[in-house]
């Protein structure tokens, strides 16, 4: 087994949990009509669940010297890409806009992490990396996302991008992957919350009594996808790893069709294909 193995492996397994938390937050629902206020109410309770779940480690995990400008960095751009999330969901579909905002990701990530701190990485991953990025853009010809969706959606990606570097160079840099990984999510936690409730004038309170349930789900959930992917940035290489957090699209393709009973269209069959021969690559390079 090479040493890549395990990170990958980590990916592979994040990539899944990840999909099933979002549809949980597509899923929100609130006191009010407006579909905006639900997304933010089912992503603020996302994050304050995670927050809590990690908020008692936090008295026995040193604080992450030295990568303090990471964890503000990453801080700085969740509140983007949390705003821009519940924007591309509260005007579009899942199936439409999670192609976007996870395709458009690990080619912004692998452009940045080469281009700008010379990370390295075989030519047969780099191939691996596009071709996932593709697959997954496939999915979303021909289905309806409009001009506004589409920005939010890009936005989302580009923003998820930047914060995935921060927090590779971060979680390197700190004492342990563990320090970084808790803080955090206590952080991000503490300021989605603030930043919604803010949003919402405090309504978001309130409608935490009914979403309480399913925010607790996906909070426990985000934890294991994301601090596995944190853990597998301080074990391994960003862009292909980035990438292959992606194949969980295959995942939420094989839930569709067999929990959801959408049809398998030659095009979601092709965009399959093209994520599994992408990881192949990465694997391979």
């Amino acid at each position: 087994m090479t040493a890549f193995a395990i990170p990958a492996a980590m990916m592979v397994a994040s990539g899944s949990i990840h999909a099933v938390v979002n549809a949980i937050v597509k899923g929100g629902r609130s006191s009010a009509a407006d579909p905006l206020h639900a997304r933010m109410v089912a992503r603020g309770s996302t994050d304050g669940a995670s927050a809590v779940v990690l908020l008692p480690a936090a008295a026995f995990v040193a604080w992450p010297h030295g990568a303090e400008h990471w964890l503000l960095a990453s801080a700085a751009v969740h509140l983007v890409y949390l705003y821009a999330m519940i924007r591309t969901y509260a005007l579009a579909d899942l199936s439409a806009a999670y192609p976007v905002m996870r395709g458009s990701a690990p080619l912004l990530t692998a452009a940045i992490s080469i281009g700008l701190f010379g990370e390295r990485i075989a030519t047969t991953a780099s191939a691996g990396i596009a071709l996932i990025g593709a697959a997954i853009l496939t999915l979303v010809l021909g289905r309806h996302l409009d001009a506004r969706a589409l920005g939010w959606a890009l936005l989302t990606g580009a923003s998820t991008a930047l914060y995935t570097i921060a927090d590779a160079r971060g979680v390197r840099a700190a004492p342990s992957p563990a320090s970084y990984i808790v803080w955090d999510f206590v952080l991000i936690g503490s300021i989605s919350v603030a930043m919604f409730a803010s949003l919402t004038r405090g309504r978001l309170f309130r409608d935490l009594r009914a979403q309480w349930r399913p925010g607790a789900a996906a909070g426990v959930l985000s934890v294991a996808t994301y601090g596995v992917a944190l853990w597998a940035y301080a074990l391994g290489p960003t862009a292909p790893l980035a990438a292959l957090r992606e194949t969980g699209m295959v995942t939420a393709l094989v839930i569709a069709t067999l929990f959801l009973r959408e049809a398998v269209t030659g095009r979601r069959a092709a965009a399959v294909g093209g994520i599994l021969a992408g990881a192949a690559l990465i694997l391979a390079g």
